[in-house]
């Protein structure tokens, strides 16, 4: 179990990471171009590591459901809307709601028992847990003070001005 919180929380600072670098590429080349060149590039590093790692047994698809073969294609909405929810709200609460999704949608699928999964109860534990994170989210995007980059109210005199006058000012 501690194996797979430790890879659990390296994929989650790796997702973080690559979220920021998402970011950054949007802002110079656009929404599209991004997601081409993020899922273009993770397909060039996964097929060359596995090829390294796997060889030809790599092709080898032992009685899998077709459908899933197209699931690569729902990378192109998670970059897309990441990068979007990125450029709306900043890093932190853009991945904090997503990560609370990707929670509660998993318990969802997981009660239901879709997409192959066992049918598994949902525990009134479970359902408190994802409403607390929740919670912690909205405290944590609405508990906080008004950022200083949003521009402020000062009285800042300027020449053509009289002394004291209000002036809409943005911290550089």
């Amino acid at each position: 179990m501690l194996t797979g919180m430790l890879w659990a929380l390296l994929a989650g600072a790796l997702v973080s990471v690559q979220n920021m670098f998402n970011s950054k590429v949007s802002e110079r080349a656009g929404g599209a171009a991004t997601t081409a060149l993020v899922l273009g590039l993770g397909f060039a590093a996964s097929l060359s590591l596995g090829l390294l790692s796997e060889g030809g047994r790599m092709f080898e698809f032992r009685s899998m459901e077709p459908w899933y073969w197209f699931s690569g294609l729902l990378g192109v909405g998670v970059v897309t809307c990441l990068v979007q929810g990125i450029r709306r709200l900043g890093p932190t609460y853009a991945v904090a709601i997503s990560l609370n999704a990707q929670l509660a949608f998993s318990l969802l699928w997981d009660a239901q028992g879709w997409m192959g999964l066992a049918k598994e109860a949902v525990t009134p534990r479970q359902a408190i847990g994802v409403l607390v994170i929740a919670a912690g989210v909205l405290v944590f995007k609405f508990g906080e003070k008004p950022s200083p980059r949003a521009g402020t109210r000062r009285r800042t005199p300027r020449r053509g001005r009289g002394p004291g006058e209000d002036v809409l000012t943005r911290p550089r």
